[in-house]
């Protein structure tokens, strides 16, 4: 008998390709695949809620199979996870509907984007956040969130190889929060464009240093053209932190990057 199952789980992207499978490097998805399939006792194929980049990290990916054979939820949680690397980890499973999708259920994802003010890169985290020297000014990155929130044309913010058949994305919110020496980039959306998210941040990092203003924002918006706009930021800054299913509250769950520490972001922002 079979059974449709969803994990949630987290992994250190710094040495892999990126989540989805290549022909070419270590991916997320084989990596997890083969795990599962050996608890399964078959070949398993995944969905995943979100494609993350080489080198980007998630505290609270989902994704979501079939398995031909019956085994209790421990096994798909320390079974699976004794058959995995120190860089990937489940940390929730459930059972769910044949009909579930972890990719096309999802209502929204959120991703953090971590920079680091820091004279020399810390031993310690140096691929888990964007060390940058110099001083960060979040205040000026606050005064252009403004202008990617809500229902907009993100074309100056999608990388060319984006097989999405329209630029248009909601997002809900957008913050800057800091936290010590960091400062953070919270941004939650329907969903993303190929390197939207690193995009952005690489915007507001120009922002922060004086080199793109306010209104320089709002004309790269309305331009439209990748071509115009700033350098991607660094892939070992963005987290995937969040994935919506609003009928599945156990899958939906906030988890911050340990880097944070214990800081409070369960209130959700309210869209301006």
């Amino acid at each position: 008998m079979s059974s449709s199952l969803a994990l949630c789980i987290e992994y250190d992207g710094t040495d892999f390709c990126g989540f989805q499978s290549q022909a070419e490097g270590r991916s997320v998805q084989d990596t997890l695949e083969k795990a599962i399939s050996t608890v399964a006792d078959h070949p398993v194929q995944v969905a995943a809620a979100g494609r993350t980049d080489a080198g980007v990290h998630a505290t609270s990916q989902v994704v979501s199979f079939l398995a031909e054979s019956e085994r209790p939820l421990a096994a798909w949680t320390r079974g699976v996870n004794a058959c995995l690397p120190a860089d990937v980890r489940v940390w929730r499973a459930l059972n769910v509907s044949e009909q579930f999708h972890a990719r096309f259920d999802a209502t929204f994802r959120r991703y953090m984007y971590v920079f680091g003010q820091a004279d020399a890169v810390p031993a310690i985290a140096r691929n888990q956040v964007a060390w940058l020297r110099g001083t960060l000014h979040p205040d000026r990155m606050s005064a252009v969130l403004d202008d990617m929130v809500g229902e907009r044309d993100f074309s100056s913010f999608r990388a060319s190889g984006c097989q999405s058949k329209r630029p248009w994305r909601q997002v809900d919110f957008a913050r800057v929060v800091t936290r010590g020496e960091l400062v953070v980039f919270d941004i939650q959306a329907n969903a993303f464009l190929l390197r939207m998210v690193r995009n952005l941040a690489g915007a507001l990092l120009e922002v922060s240093l004086g080199s793109l203003t306010r209104e320089g924002f709002k004309e790269l918006m309305d331009a439209k053209n990748r071509d115009l706009a700033p350098p991607t930021a660094p892939a070992r800054g963005l987290y995937l932190v969040q994935v919506g299913y609003p009928a599945l509250e156990e899958l939906s769950e906030l988890r911050l990057p340990p880097v944070l520490g214990p800081l409070d972001f369960s209130a959700t922002p309210q869209t301006p």
